[in-house]
């Protein structure tokens, strides 16, 4: 496995992540072993703090202070290809099975332990499996704007048509997208707007996609964004996230997803949603989640207004009191 390391020097002095850099090794899958980063501040229980797609730890500089303050200890990670961690060269070698491979990992390698899990976007789609597979490790669950994808309610002779579909869809530029996007759904759904942006489109960047979702983002903010990436070859992980999303029935990510959900639906330890009023992307999603989970049934769910899909940037006070509240009124 080839594997890149983002110079130090890329992550100088950025505005409001003054952490100290931590890092360990996890089993690339091959022999290799791949460096991850990760913040861990505070003391206390562990609240697991996993970002998704296109972000990095950065995302939860704003929640980092305020949950350590609170007497928690706060780690997050930058998943592999992200952040301060290293990033194979392959867009194969990026699969859904290797992120979760990985994250178990870099879960086992800290002896992480009565952990309350805030995920979010593909934070999410791999925490949530790791919670389903490693259920002892987890104390409580907290999903933002996030989901667990199984191809429900799509028909399995729908494929063909389907990924006829995504191949006909244009890659359009990060403005175009974005307003497909938020558009209503015409002859295909949104999502696949995304795919193809991230999979084919020359001018794809992660910096980019942040400063079109974001409420707010100043210069410093944009170069914290672009940090990761000094150029499209660190870019891999970032560009194969959407295409690994299944929401087509033939996905080999779907059988393993759907195991997870026989174990979500069997999970009665405290799960709360906090979605935002304003992300395109996972608007409804949280429903099935409060309908299935035992765990769910009874919690405080809440939509939080004023945000978009990246809700920790956009309401990190709000997002931190959710998760604070929702611990002490959880205990034992």
């Amino acid at each position: 496995m080839d594997i890149l390391r983002t110079p130090d020097s890329r992550f100088d002095k950025l505005k409001d992540y003054e952490f100290a850099a931590n890092y360990l090794e996890v089993d690339a899958g091959d022999g290799t072993k791949l460096r991850m980063h990760y913040v861990d501040e505070g003391e206390g229980e562990v609240i697991l703090c996993l970002h998704g797609q296109p972000s990095w730890s950065y995302l939860y500089r704003k929640m980092i202070p305020l949950l350590a303050q609170a007497g928690y200890r706060v780690v997050a990670p930058d998943l592999v290809g992200f952040g301060k961690s290293d990033k194979p060269t392959q867009r194969s070698d990026y699969t859904y099975a290797n992120h979760v491979a990985w994250m178990k990992g870099f879960i086992e390698s800290l002896g992480l332990a009565d952990i309350t899990l805030v995920c979010q976007d593909w934070g999410s789609l791999i925490g949530l499996r790791v919670v389903a597979e490693n259920e002892a490790r987890f104390s409580r669950v907290v999903l933002a704007n996030g989901g667990l994808p199984d191809g429900t309610g799509i028909p399995e002779d729908m494929s063909a048509t389907l990924h006829q579909l995504l191949c006909n869809t244009p890659a359009l530029p990060a403005e175009d997208m974005f307003m497909k996007l938020f558009a209503p759904m015409e002859d295909r759904p949104q999502f696949m707007y995304w795919v193809r942006h991230c999979d084919e489109h020359p001018d794809f960047h992660p910096a980019e996609v942040l400063k079109g979702s974001l409420n707010h983002c100043d210069e410093q903010a944009y170069r914290a964004w672009s940090a990761p990436f000094p150029s499209q070859e660190y870019m891999a992980g970032a560009r194969q996230f959407p295409s690994l999303v299944p929401i087509i029935p033939d996905n080999p990510a779907i059988p393993a997803n759907r195991a997870a959900w026989k174990a979500l639906e069997k999970f009665d330890k405290p799960f709360i949603t906090a979605f935002s009023d304003s992300d395109p992307v996972t608007k409804g999603g949280e429903k099935r989640f409060i309908k299935t989970v035992p765990g769910a049934r009874g919690q405080a769910h809440t939509i939080i207004k004023g945000a978009g899909h990246f809700l920790q940037d956009d309401a990190a006070l709000e997002l931190s009191t959710v998760v604070i509240d929702f611990i002490c009124n959880n205990k034992g």
